[in-house]
C-alpha cells in the first residue's frame, strides 16, 4: 500500500464515468506526483459540487482504483499460444502485434475484400473519443463490414422517433416540477441512482411515483405504486390508458387539434382496449387500468421516464410508439416537468456530430452491415465463397461472449480455428480468451476523453491523472498505430485526442453549444449545456415528422408495411405467443440487472465485487416452484432449445407467477461455462435493429443431487 504524500505533492484532476449508465457521473482523481514509482491516482471520488452527481459514485465506481490498479490487468500486447478460448497467451512487442494484426488484415482483404473483416464495438466506453472516433475513421478508410442496430436504445429510440419524429425528451431533471411520475421499464434505483434525489424533491412536493415493471424491483418497492405488468405487455397497458383518457375526457383538446394526425383513427382503434381487456392481457385488475389512467391524465403536470427495460422484445419498439402518444393526447408537453424523456443522447447528437469524429466521407463504398444482436449467425456463415463471411473480428469496447444473445452460437463462431480475432481489452475476459492478439487497453484515468451523457445535460470532459499503466494505449492511439502498420497515409487518421475533441466542438452550429470551447471544458471540467430556462421541447409542437405534428397514424410506418396506428400483437415467444411453445417452456425468463456491483459484465474481475454478489440464482414464484418440487437453495436446471444452465433456486416474491428471473453480466465460470444468454433470443425487433432477448421462454427443474 502506498503512502499518501503531503498536500503539497497532491493534485485533483476532474473526469467523468465511461461507463454504459445515464448518470455519467463527474470526479475527482486524487494524484500522489511523489509516490514510488511516479504519480499514481491514491483516491476517487465524486465531484462534491457538481449539480448532478452531487459527490456519490455508484458501489461500482467506488472501487474504480482496484479495478485499475488489479493484478490480473492486462498490460502487454499478447498473441495467442494455445487452443482458442482456452487462455493460452505470450507477451508480444506493440511492434510484433501490431504487424501480426496488419499482416493478417491486409491478407484477407487483398484475398477476399475487406467486407470479410468486422469490427464489434460498443459502449464498454461511452466517451466520445475513445468510444467509435478513429476505430471509425479507420474502418471508413478500409470499407470493411460494420455493425447495424445495437443491444440496447435503438428499438426504443425508433419507436419514439415513429411516433414524434425525435427521441429528444425533456430534461430528466425537470421532472422535479411533475406531480405524477410513471417510471416505465427502469430500475432507477440501481441503474439511474442519481436521478432519485430530483424525483424525491418532486415527492416531497405531491407528486405521486408509479413504477411499471414485471419485476418488483428496488425502485418499484421504493415507488408509491407498483403497477407489475406481465413481461410484453406494457405497449397493451398503454393501448387500454388512451382508451380510458378518451372514454373520460381527460384529454387536451386543444393540443390534440393542433398538434397531432389520426386522433380519430386512433379512437377506433383503441375502443377495443377496455379495462377488462387490457387487464387480462397485463394480468391486472381492471380497476387498476382506470386508477393509472385518471391519474396520468388528472394530476399535472405528468411525466413519463422510460429507459430501456421493454425494448428487447419482438414488438419492442411499438410499445415505446404507443407510449409516446400518451403526452400528446393529455397536452403534458405544455407543462414544465411533463411529456417523456428516455435519453438526453439524441439531443447531444444533435448537438455534437457524430460525422465530425467518424468522417463517413472516408468510405470508398457503403460498408456491409451486420446485425448487432446477430452476431452468432453471422459467425457461423461460413461457407467459403459466401457473402455473409466474416473472416476476421475487432472487438473493443465490448465483451460479445457474455453481453450478446443465443450466446451458444456466439461461442461457436469465436471458436472458429480460422477466425482471426484480434480484442482491446483491460482484462482476460471471455471473450478475450478467444482473441488471436490482445491489445492493451487504458482505463478512464489514463486517457482523454469528451462524455456527452445520455441521462443529464452536462458535457464532461476527462483528463487523464496519471500515465497509461504497463504497456496500456488509448484506443484511439491503437487504431492510429494499426493505421501506420497498414501503410494508410490518410490525414484524419493521425488527429490526436485534442483535435478530435476540438474538431466536433467546432462542428457544432447549435446554440446550445453557444461558448462551449475546449479551453473552457479544461478550466471547468464540466460546463450544463445552454439549455433556456423553462425549456419545454414541444409546448407549441413543432415535432420533427413529416407532418410536423404527433404521427398517432404514420404514413411512413404504413410504406414500410408496419400497423400504422398504435397496436399490440404477442411475441411468438411469449406467455401470449405461440401455444405449442408454451406448453413445452410455460415460463417468461427475464434476464436482470439486479446486481450493483458489476455493470453489465464489468468489474466482474474483481473478488470485492463478486463476493458481495454471491453467486448468480434463479429467482422464482413460490406457486411455481412448488409445482416443480423446488426448495430454496436449490438446484435447478433452466433451459430451452437454445440452450441450458444450472444455478440455484431462490423462491421471491419479486416475481410473479409464470415469470423467472436470471442475473446477466455474470462470467461464464459463475455459472458452469455458460451465461444468462445461453437462453436468449436473438429474434430482431419490429424496428431500430434490437433483439428480442426478453421474449424468451424457459422451463425450469430441480437438478437432484448426486
Amino acid at each position: 500500500m502506498t503512502n499518501m504524500g503531503t498536500a503539497e505533492q497532491l493534485r485533483l484532476v476532474t473526469g467523468v464515468c465511461h461507463h454504459d449508465c445515464p448518470d455519467s457521473c463527474v470526479w475527482e482523481v486524487t494524484v500522489d506526483d511523489n509516490a514510488d514509482g511516479g504519480p499514481r491516482a491514491v483516491k476517487l471520488r465524486g465531484k462534491e459540487d457538481h449539480p448532478f452527481t452531487r459527490g456519490e459514485l455508484c458501489p461500482k465506481v467506488n472501487r474504480f482504483l482496484d479495478r485499475v490498479h488489479h493484478r490480473d490487468r492486462l498490460l502487454h500486447p499478447l498473441v495467442r499460444s494455445g487452443p482458442k478460448g482456452q487462455g493460452c497467451f505470450r507477451r508480444a512487442s506493440w511492434d510484433e502485434a501490431l504487424a501480426v494484426v496488419a499482416t493478417k488484415l491486409r491478407t484477407i482483404i487483398d484475398a477476399a475484400g475487406p467486407q470479410r473483416i468486422l469490427p464489434y464495438g460498443y459502449a464498454g466506453n461511452q466517451g466520445l473519443i475513445q468510444c467509435t472516433a478513429m476505430s471509425e475513421r479507420l474502418f471508413n478508410v478500409l470499407g470493411t463490414s460494420r455493425v447495424a442496430g445495437g443491444l440496447c436504445g435503438n428499438t426504443a429510440n425508433a419507436g419514439i422517433i415513429a411516433t414524434q419524429g425525435s427521441g429528444v425528451g425533456i430534461d430528466p431533471e425537470d421532472l422535479r416540477y411533475a406531480r405524477t411520475i410513471l417510471l416505465w421499464g427502469t430500475n432507477t434505483l440501481i441503474t439511474n441512482r442519481h436521478l432519485w434525489p430530483v424525483l424525491e424533491e418532486a415527492r416531497a412536493a405531491g407528486a405521486t411515483v408509479v413504477c411499471i415493471d414485471p419485476l418488483r424491483t428496488r425502485t418499484a418497492a421504493a415507488a408509491d405504486w407498483h403497477v407489475q405488468l406481465l413481461p410484453g405487455t406494457d405497449g397493451a397497458l398503454a393501448l387500454g390508458l388512451m382508451h380510458v383518457l378518451i372514454e373520460r375526457g381527460l384529454l387536451y383538446e386543444a393540443f390534440i387539434d393542433a398538434h397531432t394526425v389520426g386522433f380519430e383513427q386512433l379512437r377506433e382503434r383503441v375502443r377495443e382496449w377496455t379495462p377488462a381487456r387490457t387487464g387480462e392481457i397485463c394480468g391486472l385488475p381492471a380497476s387498476d387500468v382506470e386508477r393509472l389512467a385518471e391519474l396520468y391524465g388528472s394530476q399535472r403536470p405528468a411525466a413519463i421516464r422510460v429507459l430501456i427495460g421493454m425494448e428487447h422484445r419482438q414488438h419492442g419498439a411499438m410499445a415505446y410508439r404507443n407510449i409516446a402518444c400518451l403526452p400528446a393526447l393529455t397536452g403534458a408537453w405544455r407543462d414544465r416537468g411533463g411529456g417523456m424523456v428516455r435519453s438526453t443522447g439524441p439531443l447531444f447528437g444533435e448537438l455534437l456530430p457524430s460525422s465530425a469524429l467518424e468522417r463517413p466521407d472516408l468510405r470508398p463504398a457503403p460498408r456491409k452491415q451486420v446485425t448487432m444482436g446477430l452476431l452468432g449467425e453471422a459467425l457461423t456463415a461460413v461457407e467459403p465463397d459466401g457473402d455473409e463471411r466474416i473472416d476476421a473480428l475487432v472487438v473493443y469496447n465490448c465483451n460479445p461472449a457474455v453481453i450478446v444473445p443465443n450466446q451458444a452460437k456466439v461461442l461457436a463462431g469465436l471458436g472458429r480455428e480460422d477466425l482471426f480475432t484480434v480484442v482491446l481489452e483491460q482484462f482476460m475476459t471471455d471473450t478475450a480468451r478467444y482473441a488471436d492478439v490482445i491489445l492493451p487497453a487504458t482505463t478512464q484515468i489514463e486517457h482523454l476523453d469528451l462524455m456527452a451523457p445520455w441521462g443529464h445535460l452536462y458535457l464532461t470532459l476527462n483528463l487523464p491523472a496519471v500515465a497509461p499503466l504497463g504497456e496500456c494505449l488509448p484506443n484511439t492511439e491503437i487504431f492510429r498505430r494499426l493505421a501506420a502498420a497498414m501503410g494508410l497515409d490518410e490525414p484524419a487518421l493521425r488527429a490526436t485526442d485534442e483535435e478530435l475533441i476540438a474538431e466536433v466542438l467546432a462542428a457544432s452550429m447549435h446554440p446550445f453549444m453557444n461558448d462551449i470551447t475546449y479551453e473552457r471544458l479544461v478550466a471547468e471540467g464540466s460546463i450544463r449545456v445552454s439549455r433556456p430556462d423553462d425549456w419545454r421541447p414541444y409546448a407549441n409542437g413543432c415535432f420533427p415528422t413529416a407532418s410536423g405534428k404527433v404521427e398517432l397514424h404514420s404514413e411512413q410506418l404504413a410504406r414500410l408495411g408496419i400497423d400504422p396506428l398504435p397496436s399490440w400483437t404477442p411475441a411468438h415467444e411469449s406467455v401470449h405467443g405461440d401455444a405449442d411453445l408454451r406448453a413445452r417452456f410455460p415460463l417468461s425468463c427475464l434476464t436482470s440487472k439486479r446486481h450493483q456491483r458489476f455493470l453489465n459484465s464489468s468489474y466482474a474481475e474483481l473478488a470485492a465485487h463478486t463476493d458481495a454478489e454471491g453467486e448468480p440464482t434463479m429467482e422464482i414464484a413460490a406457486l411455481d416452484a412448488a409445482e416443480r418440487g423446488v426448495v430454496d437453495g436449490d438446484q435447478v436446471r433452466v433451459w430451452n432449445d437454445r440452450g441450458s444452465m444450472t444455478l440455484r433456486a431462490r423462491i421471491s416474491d419479486r416475481v410473479r407467477s409464470s415469470v423467472v428471473s436470471v442475473p446477466f453480466g455474470w462470467p461464464l465460470a459463475a455459472s458452469g461455462g455458460v451465461g444468462c444468454n445461453v437462453l436468449t433470443n436473438d429474434a430482431m425487433t419490429d424496428m431500430g435493429g434490437g433483439t428480442a432477448f426478453h421474449d424468451n421462454l424457459v422451463q425450469v427443474e430441480r437438478v437432484d443431487a448426486p
